[in-house]
């Protein structure tokens, strides 16, 4: 694939990965590019198709999962969601880094597949603390917030196999969290900026 190296963000919900993206987004506009996944799921409140997400069916999913359009794709609490190939194609024929935003079995994945990323993982402080971050959003039911915490402590498990990720970040402390994803972007975001210029 052309373009900048993608970034792969992964990390439980609540974790923070949202908070520091906006921060990445704000600060270097224009140079990160995120990649829309699509997902089966029903739009909440405020969310724009083909920003947030594309809101499609199951049934389109599938047609082009099993096309091969998608890099990565994995079911949760009964909806699809997946990164497709254009959608990554898209922010990189911009020249710009693209960002995806996927669970550990994505990461497993794309793993397989030639597209090269940095992987990073976003990682509460604890599981108490991720408890507290998710009951204060106040967006879930009690039985979907058992499975994200079910989700996130298999998430943790899994994430500390050795070379999976080229980069842990335990956000315990934004400002800490946000300068050390940024010291590991450092390089790519040079390049980007110089390959504009020229």
């Amino acid at each position: 694939m052309q373009g900048p190296r993608p970034v792969v963000l992964s990390g439980p919900s609540g974790a923070g990965k949202s908070t520091l993206l906006k921060k990445l987004l704000k600060d270097y506009e224009n140079i990160f590019g995120f990649s829309v996944s699509h997902t089966t799921r029903q739009p909440r409140p405020g969310e724009v198709n083909g920003k947030d997400y594309h809101f499609v069916t199951r049934e389109e999913m599938q047609r082009e999962i099993d096309a091969g359009e998608f890099i990565e794709h994995a079911e949760f609490s009964g909806n699809m969601y997946g990164t497709s190939k254009g959608a990554v194609q898209a922010v990189q024929a911009q020249n710009q880094i693209c960002v995806l935003d996927i669970d550990i079995q994505g990461v497993k994945n794309i793993k397989r597949t030639e597209l090269d990323p940095i992987y990073i993982s976003v990682q509460p402080p604890s599981i108490e603390i991720l408890e507290k971050r998710l009951r204060e959003r106040k967006t879930e039911t009690e039985e979907s917030l058992q499975k994200r915490l079910t989700a996130a402590r298999v998430d943790l498990e899994l994430s500390k196999e050795p070379g999976l990720f080229d980069l842990v970040i335990i956000n315990d402390d934004l400002e800490k969290a946000y300068s050390e994803l940024k010291e590991v972007l450092l390089e790519e975001i040079k390049k980007t900026e110089e390959s504009r210029k020229s």
